[in-house]
C-alpha cells in the first residue's frame, strides 16, 4: 500500500468506539421496502371501511411500518365522537406536537366546542392562533369559573386587530362589551389597525362605535386610505388635532410613492400648521427617504441626509450607499463607513465599498490591505476582493464526518423513519413537516448528522434548510449540491449556458425543491411562471409537468439562454432579468451612462433583485470553482461596465 493510499485510509478510520472502527464518512442509504408502501396507500383508500377485514389484514401488516399512526389519524378524523375521546386523547397525547396533532386536535376541539363540552375542551387545548378556539377557550375559562378580571383582558387582545374575527367571538366579545372593556380609546386603536394595513372594509363598522364627534376622523382615514392624496387638502384636517395630525402622517408615506413631489410640497405646507411629533417627522422622513431614492429622485440625498447614520436600520443604510454609489462620492462613503453603527461595523458589503473608497481616493495600500483580508471570505464580496487582487478564491470548504452508527442513531427517531418514509412517497409536504418536527427536537450536532443523512439519499433541500438553521456553513458540498446532475448538465449543455450558472439558479431559486411554488404562482426547480414556460415550450404546460425536474430545467435553461441573448450576452443583466423580468430590467438601464457593474448591482432599486443576483454570482463561482486559479466570473465582473 502506497503512503498515500495508507494516509487516506487512516483519515477515514476516524470514528472508534465500543471497541469498533467505522468509516467516518460511509453513507447510510435509506431502503424502501416497496411492498409496505404499497400496502399503506391500498390500507388509506380503505380507510372508510376500517370494519373490513381486507383493511383489518393491511392495518396488522403494517405494525411496524413509520406511517402506520397516519391511519390511525385518519380513521379518528373520520369518525369525531364524544365516545372515542379516551382514544382521541391518548392518541394526542403519545404524538402531541408532531405532525399527527394538530389536524386531529383542531377538529377534536372545534367538536369538543359545538356540543358544549367545556372540560373537555380545556383538557384537550393547546396554544393556538387560530381565533376561532381562542374564543372557545377564553368561554370556557369564564364558564368554569375564572374571574372576568382575569379573562377579559385576554379578549381585547382578539378584539383589536385590523380584521373581522370569528362569529364565534360574537358572544364572549358582547360579554366583554358590557363589561366596560371596549372604550372609545380601544377602537380607536383598532381603527387605526385597520385602516393602515388591515381590512379597510372594517372601517364603517367601526366608525359607528366612536362618539359621534369622532366618527369624522375614521371617515377621513377611511378616505386618506383610498386616495392620499387627500393629504394635500388641508381643509379636511380642520382641528389639527393629534389624530388628525396622525391621518396625515399616515396619508404623506403612502402619497410619496404615487407623487413625491406633490407629497413633500403637502409636507411642507402641514408643517406650518400641525404639531409632527419626533417620532412622526422620523417616519416620515425615514419613507420620503426610501422613495425618492428608490425613484432616483433628485432630492432624494436631503432627505437621506435627514437621517442620522447612528439611528439607521440595515435598509436604510442601503440607500444612502446606493446614492453615494449612483454619484460615486467616494468621500461621502467613507465618512460613512467610519460613522457606521458598531452592529454594521463587521458587514462584508461595508468593508468591501470601504475599501474600494480608499483606492478610487489614492489610498490604495491601505484599501488594498483591507480587500486581501477581505479575499478570505466565502461570500460574494469576498470573491469581488480576490478577483480585484487577482488572487484565487478561498472556498474554506470544511467537511463534516460522522460515523455509520452517529447516523443510524438519529435516523432510529420515528420522526425521522416518517419523513424518509413520506419522502420515497414523493409526498414532500408532508415529509417537511416531519422533519422540521424532527429538527425542532434535535441538538446542533443531531441537526447535522440528519443533514448529512438527507444528502447521501437526495434529499437536498431539507440539508441546505438544516445547515443553516445550525449556522453550519462551511460544508461546502453539503450546501452546493450538483443535484439533478445528469439534466442540468445535458439542457444547459444544449443551450450553450455554463451549467454552473444554471445550478446557482435552481439552488438559489428553490434549494432544490421539485415542488417549490411561490405565492406568484412560479413553480418547479427553477420557479418558471407558467406564462413563461407556455411560452418557450410553444404549447399547453399543466402544473404537473412544471413540478417534474426534466422539464423544469428543459424550459428554466432554455429562458435563461433567451434572457443571455436578449441583453448580449450579459449574464449579470439576465441573472437580473431572470429574477425581475426583463421588462423592469430594461427600465433600469434606460437613460443609465456606464457605471462599473459592482456599482451597477449594489445599485439595483429592488431588495430583492439585487441580492438575489448578488447570490446567484456567487453561488455560480462555488459551483465552477477550480482551486489556485483566480476566478474568471468575478473577473468578467469587476472589468465590466453596465449602461451607455
Amino acid at each position: 500500500m502506497t503512503i498515500n493510499l495508507i494516509h487516506k485510509f487512516l483519515l477515514a478510520m476516524l470514528v472508534c468506539g465500543y471497541g469498533v472502527c467505522v468509516f467516518a464518512n460511509e453513507p447510510l442509504n435509506l431502503t424502501v421496502d416497496k411492498i409496505q408502501q404499497q400496502r399503506f396507500i391500498k390500507a388509506e383508500k380503505l380507510i372508510k371501511k376500517t370494519t373490513s377485514a381486507q383493511y383489518t389484514l393491511l392495518y396488522n401488516q403494517l405494525h411496524y411500518y413509520p406511517l402506520q399512526p397516519y391511519l390511525d389519524q385518519k380513521r379518528l378524523l373520520k369518525d369525531i365522537r364524544i365516545s372515542n375521546g379516551v382514544e382521541i386523547n391518548k392518541f394526542l397525547k403519545k404524538f402531541e406536537g408532531t405532525p399527527l396533532d394538530w389536524p386531529l386536535r383542531k377538529k377534536w376541539l372545534k367538536h369538543l366546542a359545538k356540543k358544549k363540552q367545556g372540560l373537555l375542551f380545556l383538557q384537550a387545548y393547546k396554544p393556538t392562533n387560530n381565533a376561532e378556539l381562542r374564543c372557545h377557550h377564553l368561554q370556557f375559562r369564564l364558564a368554569s369559573g375564572l374571574p372576568e378580571s382575569v379573562v377579559l383582558p385576554e379578549v381585547t387582545k382578539l378584539w383589536k386587530v385590523g380584521k373581522s374575527q370569528h362569529k364565534a367571538c360574537d358572544p364572549l366579545f358582547e360579554r366583554w362589551q358590557k363589561a366596560g372593556y371596549r372604550t372609545s380609546d380601544v377602537v380607536w386603536q383598532r381603527v387605526v389597525l385597520a385602516a393602515d394595513g388591515g381590512k379597510h372594509t372594517l372601517l364603517p363598522y367601526l366608525t359607528k362605535l366612536l362618539p359621534t364627534d369622532q366618527q369624522y376622523l375614521a371617515k377621513l382615514w377611511h378616505k386618506t386610505r383610498r386616495d392620499p392624496s387627500l393629504v394635500s387638502k388641508l381643509n379636511f384636517f380642520p382641528n389639527k388635532s393629534e389624530r388628525e395630525t396622525e391621518i396625515l402622517t399616515y396619508g404623506l408615506k403612502r402619497l410619496v410613492w404615487r407623487h413625491p413631489n406633490k407629497a413633500i410640497s403637502s409636507y411642507e405646507k402641514a408643517q406650518q400648521r400641525f404639531t409632527f411629533t419626533r417620532e412622526q417627522q422620523q417616519k416620515i422622513n425615514k419613507k420620503f427617504a426610501i422613495a425618492l431614492s428608490a425613484k432616483n429622485h433628485p432630492q432624494a440625498q436631503e432627505w437621506l441626509n435627514k437621517l442620522e447614520i447612528n439611528s439607521l436600520n440595515k435598509n436604510m443604510l442601503q440607500w444612502r450607499l446606493s446614492q453615494a454609489l449612483k454619484q460615486q462620492d467616494w468621500q461621502r462613503l467613507i465618512v460613512d463607513s467610519k460613522q457606521l453603527p458598531s452592529k454594521y461595523k463587521d458587514d462584508l458589503k461595508w468593508k468591501y465599498w470601504y475599501a474600494r473608497a480608499l483606492i478610487e481616493t489614492n489610498e490604495t495600500e491601505r484599501g488594498r490591505y483591507l480587500l486581501e483580508a477581505l479575499a478570505n471570505e466565502r461570500h460574494y464580496y469576498g470573491f469581488l476582493a480576490a478577483s480585484y487582487l487577482r488572487a484565487p478564491a478561498n472556498m474554506q470548504h470544511k467537511p463534516l464526518a460522522f460515523s455509520l452508527a452517529e447516523k443510524k442513531r438519529v435516523i432510529s427517531y420515528p420522526a425521522a423513519k416518517r419523513a424518509f418514509e413520506f419522502y420515497h412517497l414523493g409526498r414532500y409536504y408532508q415529509a417537511r413537516s416531519e422533519w422540521n418536527y424532527l429538527i425542532s427536537q434535535l441538538n446542533n450536532k443531531e441537526k447535522l448528522i440528519a443533514a448529512k443523512v438527507a444528502n447521501e439519499n437526495e434529499w437536498f433541500d431539507r440539508t441546505i434548510f438544516t445547515l443553516a438553521n445550525v449556522g453550519y456553513l462551511d460544508d461546502v458540498a453539503l450546501r452546493f449540491p450538483k443535484a439533478f446532475d445528469e439534466e442540468i448538465n445535458r439542457y444547459a449543455n444544449n443551450e450553450k449556458i455554463a451549467p454552473a450558472w444554471a445550478f446557482a439558479i435552481a439552488r438559489r431559486e428553490s434549494s432544490f425543491m421539485t415542488d417549490a411554488h411561490s405565492p406568484a404562482g412560479a413553480r418547479g426547480l427553477m420557479q418558471l411562471m407558467p406564462n413563461t414556460a407556455k411560452s418557450l415550450k410553444k404549447g399547453k404546460v399543466n402544473r404537473n409537468y412544471l413540478l417534474n425536474a426534466g422539464n423544469n430545467i428543459q424550459l428554466g435553461t432554455r429562458y435563461l439562454k433567451k434572457l443571455l441573448d436578449r441583453n448580449s450576452g450579459n449574464q449579470v443583466l439576465a441573472t437580473a432579468s431572470y429574477n425581475a423580468g426583463p421588462h423592469r430590467v430594461k427600465s433600469w438601464l434606460k437613460d443609465l451612462k456606464s457605471i462599473p457593474a459592482d456599482i451597477w448591482i449594489e445599485t439595483i432599486p429592488f431588495k430583492e433583485t439585487r441580492n438575489y443576483v448578488k447570490s446567484v454570482l456567487a453561488y455560480q463561482e462555488i459551483y465552477q470553482h477550480k482551486p489556485e486559479q483566480v476566478s474568471q466570473l468575478f473577473e468578467k465582473v469587476i472589468n465590466m461596465n453596465i449602461g451607455n
